[in-house]
């Protein structure tokens, strides 16, 4: 999609939510508040501008649909091959669910052009043929040393 069709956070918020109060509403019922109550919630989030809304609003639902933050954490570092790594893990519980979401799709990608790429063994080995065929540069000559006599003409 260009930049030019793309829609506004407002329009998206409009034709997705039904507005701006009802994007919060779910932002708040997805949300563990901790110790503030949903209310002051709700009115701080009304403050928030739209995209940082909708952002909090993918971030939230992948959460909870992940298991939340603590499932969250160990999907990541099983999916990294760091399951065992209690040090690993306990720097990654410290990270945001946005950041352990991206860290975790990153690692998905990753393993999955690692498994296209081992499904295509010939693509790989002819990759590596390919390279090993090219000649090699030629060495430029060496730059002759001056004569002595003339170093010795310029320094005089």
């Amino acid at each position: 999609m260009s930049a030019a069709l793309k829609k506004s956070p407002l329009t998206r918020v409009k034709d997705e939510f039904g507005g701006k109060d009802k994007l919060v509403d779910k932002i708040v019922g997805v949300l563990d508040a901790g110790d503030e109550s949903k209310d002051d919630l709700r009115k701080r989030l009304l403050g928030v501008a739209n995209s940082k809304l909708i952002r909090l609003h993918t971030v939230a639902t992948r959460t909870k649909s992940a298991g939340g933050h603590e499932k969250l954490v160990a999907s990541t570092a099983d999916r990294l091959n760091r399951g065992k790594d209690k040090d690993y893990v306990n720097k990654l519980d410290g990270y945001s669910d946005a950041k352990l979401l991206d860290i975790l799709s990153v690692a998905e990608r990753k393993a999955t052009a690692n498994a296209a790429a081992a499904a295509k063994p010939g693509a790989a080995a002819a990759k590596a043929k390919a390279k090993a065929e090219k000649p090699a540069k030629a060495d430029k000559p060496a730059k002759a040393a001056k004569p002595a006599a003339k170093a010795a003409a310029k320094k005089g």
